[in-house]
């Protein structure tokens, strides 16, 4: 399965690693970025893997998925052959306002 980062998980990824680098340093950063990539590729070997998020489940969107990544969570989206993935966040972030922050921002 191909597996795509979206503009809004980039920038996530970006941030993330500002946020770790700068109150964690760049070890805390390599552990968890390594954790990350483990998650991808076990996206990319069995999308089916991940389970729906606990905030979609009653919006009918079985096509998105989350894993957890230490302490991130990645939502994806499975289309055909192609994982999509939309966010990457930290565990304790309030995923609803997330999404609904990006739901108006992108109206």
């Amino acid at each position: 399965m191909k597996v795509v980062f979206l503009r809004s998980a980039e920038t996530d990824l970006k941030d993330l690693r500002r946020y770790v680098i700068k109150n964690f340093g760049t070890e805390a950063w390599a552990s968890s970025y390594g954790k990350i990539r483990k998650s991808v590729a076990m996206i990319e070997a069995h999308p089916q893997a991940g389970r729906i998020p606990e905030e979609l489940e009653n919006l009918n969107a079985a096509q998105y998925r989350q894993v957890i990544a230490g302490m991130n969570r990645i939502i994806y989206e499975v289309r055909a052959d192609t994982a999509y993935i939309h966010v990457v966040c930290d565990t304790r972030r309030d995923l609803k306002g997330l999404l609904m922050r990006r739901l108006v921002a992108g109206a």
